[in-house]
Formats: C-alpha cells, sequence, structure tokens
C-alpha cells in the first residue's frame, strides 16, 4: 500500500483536530499521531504580524519531497504538512505537520524530520511587520535551522 502525504500550501487557517481526525479514524494499524503547529511568535512585543511568501507550485511540490522521504524512512502510516502564506498576525498558525505511525518514537521523528527539512529546503520567506506599522526586514535564514536538519544526514 503506498502511503502518499497530504500538503497543502493555503492563505486560510487550518483546524488542527480536522487534520488529526483524518489520519486517525478508521485507520487500522495507527498507534500514534504526532502534531506540531508552529505558531507567528512575538519575541520582543513590536511585531504585529509576518508576511509570508512562497514559490507556488515549487513550495507544493518540494513540500512533498520532504514528506514522501519522511513516510519512506520512518514507516509512517500518514502524514499531513500544512503551510500558510499571506499576512499572519503573532499568534496565529503557520504551519501544521501531523504524523501517523504505528509507534510513538517514528511518529515524532517523522515530524521533526519533516519540520527540519521544512525549514530550510521549501521556498518560503518571512518578512515582518511591526506593531508601529513600519515594515521590517526579511527573516534570515538561521544557522540552527540548518544543524538541525543536518542532524538526519
Amino acid at each position: 500500500m503506498t502511503i502518499t502525504p497530504t500538503i497543502r500550501v493555503q492563505r486560510e487557517d487550518f483546524d488542527l483536530q480536522t487534520e488529526v481526525d483524518r489520519l486517525s479514524k478508521d485507520k487500522a494499524g495507527v498507534g500514534a499521531i504526532v502534531t506540531f503547529s508552529g505558531l507567528c511568535r512575538d519575541e520582543g512585543g513590536t511585531l504585529a504580524a509576518l508576511e509570508l511568501e512562497h514559490y507556488p507550485g515549487m513550495a507544493e511540490a518540494e513540500m512533498r519531497r520532504i514528506g514522501e522521504l519522511a513516510i519512506a524512512r520512518f514507516g509512517l502510516l500518514g502524514l499531513t504538512a500544512i503551510h500558510r502564506y499571506g499576512k499572519i498576525a503573532a499568534g496565529e498558525n503557520i504551519v501544521l505537520v501531523v504524523a501517523a505511525a504505528p509507534h510513538r518514537q517514528a511518529a515524532f521523528d517523522g515530524a521533526n524530520f519533516v519540520m527540519d527539512f521544512l525549514k530550510t529546503a521549501a521556498p518560503f520567506w518571512k518578512k515582518e511587520h511591526g506593531k508601529d506599522g513600519a515594515a521590517g526586514d526579511w527573516v534570515a535564514a538561521k544557522d540552527a535551522d540548518d544543524a538541525a536538519r543536518d542532524k538526519w544526514k
């Protein structure tokens, strides 16, 4: 049986429970579901929103490639990855990864693997918008994200 990841890039928010239900209801063999929900974080108290842009078509293709790698490597029984774009206010959802597996370790590893590669390989860009109305800088890539990805090699 071939497992195909569910991949979506969308402007609108997502519902975590709906996505969990899609991977767990009436699914033989699923013993663990791990979710990761990434939020728009206001570290310094000055961020109003992040503006997320993506490369249409390429973002979905790269997310699909990452998902397929995770399914094969960890024996996942299901995987959903959703990434939002557009202007996202502080505290709102940005990304969701749901990994289903027979056992917890595979589900945890699969979700971590997907996030580590999404952060570094999928073509998404973030621009900060301050509470004062000023558009800030584009968010730079972080060495720590590259190091997290590289541990899987």
